[in-house]
């Protein structure tokens, strides 16, 4: 059985790190190459970057922070934001990140997904998918969670894979920021429909949060930001509950 991984990611906005609530009262967290240097010391098996408001202002990510993130790692990362093109992608990955996210700009043209694919292989693509129950149904929302799509989740999830998408980076709107645990419905939901990797997203307030969702769903990863930002536990302090309770994590 493959090690589950433990995730850190890095919400990012002007060039530093924030964290809100639901997607929104953001707040600075610090810097993006010196969290990440922090996250990856402690045994963080990736790095996530997400520049949360590039789409949403029409500019690309700035590719001078993620130099001093490829400078600062030995682990692997993913960033995302402001990506439209192949060109974009393969910008982003000569800067040294190891994997790009994608997320409003698939929705707005899905054939992005199977031409960054062909390009640069799948397993450099990931697909962020942020999903909120409207009316008993898991919608999509793009642009940083702000705005509807009328795509339902689970059907979009299934086309991304279709058109070449290495994994899922599944974030739960409404569980976002809660601290109440990852949404296990939701998450469960998803890895059940696809055969790639799913990366849980969004909730994590303590170490069993992680055990949960690894033991009632079929997820391969799970990511939190605001509560290894502010030190209400530690990517170490996980992955040794995690292992106490069997769960087979790589230790640093």
């Amino acid at each position: 059985m493959l090690s589950k991984r433990i995730i850190a990611c890095l919400d990012v906005k002007d060039g530093q790190c924030v964290k809100g609530t639901n997607f929104v009262n953001l707040q600075y967290a610090g810097k993006p190459a010196e969290l990440a240097g922090n996250y990856a010391k402690q045994g963080a098996d990736e790095i996530v970057f997400l520049d949360i408001s590039a789409s949403g202002e029409g500019r690309k990510t700035s590719r001078e922070w993620i130099k001093e993130c490829a400078k600062a790692l030995d682990v692997p990362f993913t960033v995302g934001g402001g990506i439209k093109n192949n060109e974009d992608v393969r910008e982003v990955l000569a800067c040294g990140a190891d994997k790009v996210a994608i997320n409003t700009s698939a929705l707005e043209n899905p054939g992005i997904i199977s031409a960054a694919s062909r390009a640069f292989g799948c397993q450099c693509i990931v697909v962020a998918v942020d999903a909120k129950k409207v009316a008993g149904e898991w919608m999509v929302f793009s642009y940083g969670g702000s705005k509807p799509t009328g795509k339902n989740a689970l059907d979009w999830v299934v086309e991304c894979e279709g058109l070449g998408a290495g994994e899922i980076l599944l974030t739960s709107i409404d569980a976002d920021g809660t601290k109440n645990g990852f949404d296990l419905e939701l998450t469960k939901a998803v890895a059940d429909k696809v055969g790639i990797p799913v990366i849980a997203s969004g909730g994590a307030g303590c170490e069993r949060d992680f055990l949960e969702v690894f033991e009632k769903t079929g997820c391969d990863a799970a990511l939190a930001a605001g509560i290894f930002h502010y030190g209400k536990t530690s990517v170490v302090k996980v992955k040794e509950f995690l292992a106490k309770n069997n769960v087979k994590v790589r230790v640093v």
